[in-house]
């Protein structure tokens, strides 16, 4: 059936059977092409029912559907027009594991990071009333954004508001209404049918009719109605900050579904609609154990995901060094925000758990509260991906560097990270956090300078940052003998001699040795690689680059204020210099790919090198 689906106007008079079928062909879909290219497979197996009845519902694009994250569009995405190329997903090119605007009019953003699209849809329903547009905006919100200290924002602003905006919270995982056993049971299935629907309306529209008494009389009956429903059910806090709240309704039903959307829509309203589903319906590995299946990589569909090689990475590695640490240091504490299992901290969680702490998908939060551990005589080390750090820049400003309090800060997936596409590149960490004063910045290329500057780090009184990359350390014969000037400074031997000189750090120093062998005249290329990144060794730097003429940066981050443009600036235009940096927003890959769009190849380097002269 997918096939035939070029838009969501293909769906809208489909029969209830062939709906049944149409989504157990979307799983089958999504199931075959997140086993072979990974991506994100919980989350969209269980909400293939829902976002088949938002469509049918609604008219997207001109009612605009928002999905918090992004984790959960796959289904969406199948169901506009993407099913011929959605074998593509997460590759070059291809499908994005994440909305898109550039790929269809039917996402609405690009999103990626949590918590953003309540704050979007409440102002893109405010544009629309101010224009008198009667369309709907829809916001699909995952149990885990109401961690989001931004989703309660907008929820603070959403109370009373006569907007078409309906908040659809997709309830995979958390209680978040109280279950008061069978009565509870039976208010939800009376409060979800048609029946009670059009009861409460047709009891409202009579007494509205009667003269004189009619109003007091609806509004008597609306109170009555509000001090039963307190006896049994106790308020929830969307009704609470005066939202109107419908649910919970079962997620998989698409005649629940159907009912309480057509009243959520004559509410006129913000509205939220709680439905619960199941994550990882129908594949039975991911129901039994969602978390694992969250977000994957390609594997056996048959056996499920396997355990793992047990092949060392940089994430595995700072696990080890942690674990360790805290084991001779009763002060050392570890938190993480929703990503326990990404930054590697399972293991310090299971053996510490008095000294772990998740705080949920609240990064603004983690960075402060990290903070008051530190000024509480803790040692903080707080693990975040690149990516979702630049959301807290305030904290470590305000409530880190000024406090001057002694803080380590890990951040994973620095650098180019594959599949997840533009919004979690983590290239924007350096520009942002080399501003904050006193901070010192690491990127570390192997397992041991990991393990040193960790060391160093957590012994010292300031704010320390220690970047790295997704994956393991690069394994490569070096086209050069390495020396060492201190701690944070490697140089090839007889960089004194060489007419031009290569600065980089971390894993693309390997692409840089690479580059060399490649060359006519190795002998006359030099190399530079920088730990610490800020600040600085400036000192040490032109001293060992002195006699250069040419300066060829290679840079695995953002351009503008990154690490080659403060040392080019240094050299006040005394050598030619060519910046080799990423310029823009990167899309989605795998590592190869990304690699090579951005020209980080041993040929590319080498030609460029070259051409400098």
């Amino acid at each position: 059936m997918l096939e035939k689906i070029k838009s969501p106007q293909d769906i809208k008079q489909l029969s209830m059977q062939e709906t049944e079928m149409l989504c157990a062909e979307m799983r089958e879909v999504i199931l075959q092409t997140v086993s072979r290219n990974g991506g994100h497979l919980g989350s969209n197996l269980g909400i293939v029912e829902a976002t088949l009845a938002l469509h049918k519902k609604f008219n997207s694009p001109e009612d605009k559907i928002i999905f918090d994250v992004g984790h959960q569009c796959y289904p969406h995405k199948l169901l506009t027009g993407r099913y011929e190329k959605f074998s593509t997903l997460r590759t070059l090119n291809g499908v994005s594991g994440f909305p898109n605007r550039s790929e269809s009019e039917h996402d609405i953003l690009n999103e990626g990071h949590c918590g953003t699209s309540l704050s979007a849809a409440l102002g893109i329903a405010t544009a629309n009333k101010l224009r008198g547009s009667d369309a709907y905006t829809i916001a699909v919100v995952g149990d885990g954004a109401l961690t989001n200290g931004m989703i309660y924002e907008a929820l603070n602003n959403c109370a009373d508001k006569d907007l078409n905006l309906i908040i659809l919270i997709n309830d995979n995982e958390m209680s978040i209404s109280k279950n008061i056993g069978g009565l509870h049971a039976y208010l939800s299935r009376i409060r979800t049918s048609r029946k009670y629907f059009r009861l409460k309306r047709g009891m409202e529209k009579v007494l509205l009719h009667i003269p004189l008494i009619g109003r007091g009389l609806a509004v008597g009956f609306k109170h009555i109605k509000d001090f039963c429903k307190l006896l049994f059910v106790k308020n929830n806090i969307f009704e609470d900050l005066g939202i109107l709240y419908l649910g919970p309704v079962d997620g998989h039903n698409m005649k629940k579904l159907d009912i309480v959307l057509d009243e959520a829509i004559a509410k006129h309203k913000c509205c939220i609609v709680h439905m619960n589903t199941v994550k990882g319906k129908g594949y039975e590995h991911a129901e039994k154990e969602p978390d694992k299946y969250h977000g994957v990589s390609p594997f056996d569909r048959e056996q499920g995901i396997s355990q793992g090689s047990g092949t060392p990475t940089f994430t595995s590695v700072v696990s080890e060094m942690l674990c360790e640490k805290a084991q001779t240091d009763e002060r050392l504490c570890a938190i993480t925000a929703a990503m326990r299992d990404g930054t590697g901290l399972s293991t310090f969680a299971e053996k510490y758990p008095e000294r772990f702490f998740d705080v949920g998908i609240a990064e603004e939060h983690a960075v402060t509260y990290a903070a008051g551990l530190a000024r509480g005589g803790m040692k903080p080390v707080l693990a975040l991906y690149s990516t979702f750090a630049q959301r807290s820049y305030d904290q470590f400003l305000h409530d880190v560097a000024i406090q001057r309090l002694p803080f380590v800060l890990l951040l994973d997936r620095a650098g180019l990270v594959p599949g997840d596409g533009v919004t979690h590149q983590g290239i924007f960490d350096y520009p942002l956090l080399s501003s904050v004063p006193n901070v010192k910045i690491y990127s570390p290329e192997t397992y041991d300078e990991t393990r040193n500057i960790f060391e160093k780090a957590y012994a010292s009184e300031d704010f320390s940052v220690i970047r790295y990359p997704k994956g393991a350390q690069k394994q490569y014969s070096p086209a050069k003998k390495m020396m060492k000037c201190g701690d944070c400074l490697e140089y090839s031997e007889g960089i004194e001699k060489a007419d031009t000189v290569i600065v980089t750090y971390g894993r693309i120093t390997s692409v840089a040795h690479e580059a060399i062998v490649r060359l006519a005249e190795p002998q006359r290329i030099g190399i530079l690689k920088l730990v610490q990144i800020f600040p600085l060794d400036m000192e040490n730097i032109m001293s060992l680059i002195g006699n250069a003429k040419r300066i060829y940066f290679l840079e695995e981050g953002y351009r503008f204020g990154g690490v080659s443009e403060k040392l080019s600036s240094a050299l006040h235009g005394e050598k030619k210099v060519e910046i080799h940096a990423i310029e823009g927003f990167v899309e989605h890959g795998n590592m190869d790919e990304l690699f090579d769009f951005c020209g980080f190849t041993a040929e590319n380097v080498a030609k460029r090198i070259m051409d400098m002269k």
